[in-house]
């Protein structure tokens, strides 16, 4: 009984959270200000798709540690873009085979390196 009441308190809990950081980015969309005033229209709108799409896409979401990793990713993004007024995010220059490898390590090696070496802010991006 106890241990129920907890998920549903912690369950709430992130619920509240994770609103709360969509409005918090909703927010900064509307009073977004680009550094070249010709750009601010598209990066409000850049601002509000993406949200949009990747708060539908992890709805659907139960696992606190996923949730959680997704708060933490989603706040990563929004200090990166006020810090450099730039909503994009921000790339992963590490060329395809460029990490250290130990002798005989092979392409998955490599790809499974690259992964770990990711950062939290671009986790919800697929590599291009």
């Amino acid at each position: 009984m106890c241990v129920c009441r907890l998920m549903m308190v912690t369950a709430a809990g992130s619920r509240v959270q994770v609103l709360s950081l969509y409005r918090r980015v909703l927010r900064i969309g509307r009073s977004w200000r680009a550094q070249s005033e010709s750009e601010t229209e598209r990066e409000r709108k850049y601002i509000t798709e993406e949200a949009r799409h990747l708060f539908r896409l992890n709805q659907q979401l139960t696992d606190p540690e996923s949730v959680q990793r997704c708060v933490s990713e989603c706040e990563a993004r929004i200090e990166i873009g006020l810090h450099y007024r730039n909503p994009y995010p921000r790339p992963l220059y590490l060329p395809p085979m460029g990490l250290a490898t130990q002798k005989g390590r092979k392409l998955k090696a490599q790809q499974r390196l690259r992964k770990q070496a990711k950062p939290v802010y671009l986790e919800s991006h697929d590599e291009t």
